[in-house]
């Protein structure tokens, strides 16, 4: 029966990280703490951690006048030991006593384990809560497991609690917290992305096991991966008849999640919010990968965190709900979240109770700011109202800049900017028809332009929606939005222009791949050619007041234009390059000087030109990318 690392760790009581380690000394490899070993390996890894107990017991029963010992590792001054130097004998090697022949003290040291190997510097401060969000479409049970989760494992003495719609919630789970966020979906997990707040410690994908993975299935799928976090597929509704789940794991590995018993490393989890099979099983593994992301904080240090929520409550004024990622919040505290300050009044729970402080990873609402801050803005701790009040006054100036200076992007800004990008051009793909968005792909896919690349970063049929600009604005660098046979919907419109994201909609095919094929010529390093104009000679030199130095010239071979660039060679020697600043024939400015006739020149930046001085004209034109 195949076992997965994590628990074949917890029966021998090692970390995952070290039972890896020690399964590529096996010579079996296992890249996740999630992959299944056979029986065959199970039985090497068995074998290799009893014969390491029976070694380490016979070496500590072995008398201390051996020439080889074991002893306990000891703290020395102020030092305390670690759990794993408790864990852990160190093997240590004495001087032999005369008498004792060589090769036993040979035979001695192959008994004795390797030391144990150095232990990893762990991130500071204590374990926090991991703070998880749930996705999936809108009628797979997002919400009805949610609730199931929030009914079975209230923390304990809170089961007559109500849980306050303040958009998060914490659970207790085998004595440990886990904060689950209850918001609308996706687009307001990418509405906080969008502003730069990294909430989610852990996103679980859920999946109906009657419907399978379907449009918005994909949209949350592609937000998770933007996000960069962790992700757990719940299948849920497994309580339904007549449901394959072969078929709906196929499905995840056409996606790109493999499920652990189809030899992958996605965690997928059968559950159901009417009976609660697999719960258990889903809060065990949140747990698991909480501890391998090694989720720390210090709450000791001010706190700080993110908006999910806000709203303006008639009695209490502006009303907060924020999730503390690092450091607690306690009342009276001095706090700024975006253009919104003030002074902590009062910190509610999930249940409404009143509380005098948030440690990390725990959901509050906060009353006491001056207004209602935007979801996804940092909140954070300062010193007194002064400092609050100055850069509230900051952000507010720089607020209406932007909106004077806001426009809608065009496609050459993008191209601008995503240069910085290494040559690499996101778009967020959309189409009237399946047919028609496999025949955009196609042609885009196939797309050859040597030192550029392309990422369709979500694709997808219908209308341009507020998910695909979240989708684009939440993303890391410059993303644009192209829609071929399709419209823009007003709301999405009107956030493109509040997030400053280009949008462009087409209805002929052609047209939006040439400017696809332009924008990644446009992303790659340019190369110029430089094309020689003609050779001048210095006759005479004129130093008039007011305007400098001119050199008098007689244009020997080609031409001398006004936009040339000249070099300056004395003697065979490069002395300057620079750029032509004025052209004159006789008394009048000039375009361009043919060969044979004399011309006066002054270059820009340089006067110490001399009679016999050589001047070489060319351009430099740029080559166009094959």
């Amino acid at each position: 029966m195949r076992k997965q690392v994590f628990k074949i760790a917890k029966e021998f009581g090692v970390s995952s990280k070290q039972l890896i380690a020690d399964l590529k000394g096996l010579g079996i490899e296992k890249s996740s703490n999630f992959s299944a070993l056979e029986d065959e390996e199970y039985e090497k890894v068995r074998s290799f951690y009893e014969k390491g107990k029976a070694t380490v017991s016979r070496a500590k029963g072995a008398p201390a006048k051996k020439a080889v010992g074991v002893i306990e590792a000891k703290p020395t001054g102020s030092e305390r030991p670690s759990k794993r130097q408790h864990a852990a004998p160190v093997a240590v090697e004495e001087v032999a006593e005369p008498t004792e022949p060589e090769t036993r003290l040979e035979e001695k040291v192959e008994e004795i384990p390797p030391p144990p190997k150095p232990v990893k510097v762990k991130p500071t401060g204590q374990p926090r809560p991991p703070v998880v969000t749930v996705l999936g479409h809108v009628d797979h049970g997002k919400t009805s497991l949610l609730d199931k989760i929030r009914k079975t494992h209230v923390a304990e003495g809170e089961a007559g609690g109500i849980t306050q719609s303040i958009g998060a919630y914490q659970v207790e789970y085998k004595s440990q917290k886990i904060t689950f966020i209850d918001t609308p979906g996706h687009r307001a997990f990418a509405g906080m992305r969008a502003r730069g707040a990294q909430v989610t410690d852990i996103a679980i994908l859920v999946v109906a096991a009657d419907d399978g993975i379907m449009e918005q299935t994909r949209e949350a799928l592609a937000h998770i991966r933007q996000a960069q976090v962790p992700i757990i597929v719940a299948i849920n509704k497994i309580d339904k008849p007549g449901i394959d789940l072969n078929r709906v794991k196929k499905q995840l590995h056409d996606e790109g999640l493999t499920s652990e018993d189809w030899g992958g490393n996605t965690i997928t989890i059968a559950v159901s919010a009417v009976t609660a099979q697999g719960i258990d099983e889903l809060l065990e593994m949140i747990l698991l990968v909480a501890e391998l992301e090694e989720l720390r904080a210090d709450p000791q240090r001010p706190a700080q965190g993110t908006i999910i929520e806000g709203h303006v409550d008639p009695a209490r004024g502006p009303v907060a709900a924020v999730i503390i990622k690092d450091g607690t919040l306690r009342e009276r505290d001095f706090i700024i979240a975006g253009t919104a300050s003030g002074r902590v009044r009062a910190l509610l729970d999930d249940r409404g109770a009143r509380i005098t402080a948030a440690p990390p990873g725990s959901p509050v609402q906060i009353l006491g700011l001056s207004e209602v801050p935007p979801v996804g803005i940092p909140l954070e701790v300062v010193e007194n109202p002064a400092y609050a009040r100055q850069q509230v006054e900051a952000r507010k100036q720089e607020e209406r800049l932007a909106r004077l200076q806001r426009s809608h992007r065009t496609w050459e800004d993008v191209l601008a900017r995503t240069v910085a990008q290494q040559g690499l051009l996101k778009l967020v793909l959309k189409a009237d028809t399946i047919g028609s968005l496999e025949a955009l792909m196609s042609e885009l896919q196939g797309m050859e332009v040597e030192g550029a690349k392309l990422e369709l970063i979500y694709t997808g049929v219908g209308h341009i929606n507020e998910s695909d600009v979240l989708l684009a604005a939440s993303s890391e660098g410059e993303i644009g939005v192209l829609g071929f046979r399709v419209d823009l919907d007003p709301k999405a419109k009107e956030l493109a222009d509040q997030e400053q994201i280009t949008v462009r909609v087409y209805g002929i095919i052609y047209q939006l791949t040439d400017d696809v094929r332009k924008a990644l010529k446009g992303l790659i390093e340019p190369e110029y050619e430089e094309v020689k104009l003609g050779e001048i000679e210095v006759r005479n030199v004129f130093k008039i007041p007011k305007v400098g130095v001119i050199a008098g010239c007689y244009v020997r071979e080609g031409q001398v234009t006004r936009s040339a660039q000249v070099r300056v060679i004395r003697q065979n020697a490069l002395i300057y390059q620079g750029k032509i600043q004025s052209l004159k024939r006789f008394d009048q400015d000039v375009r361009e000087v043919t060969k044979d006739k004399e011309c006066g020149i002054k270059i820009e930046g340089f006067s110490d030109v001399k009679v016999g001085d050589k001047l070489e004209a060319f351009t430099v034109r740029l080559l166009e990318p094959l």
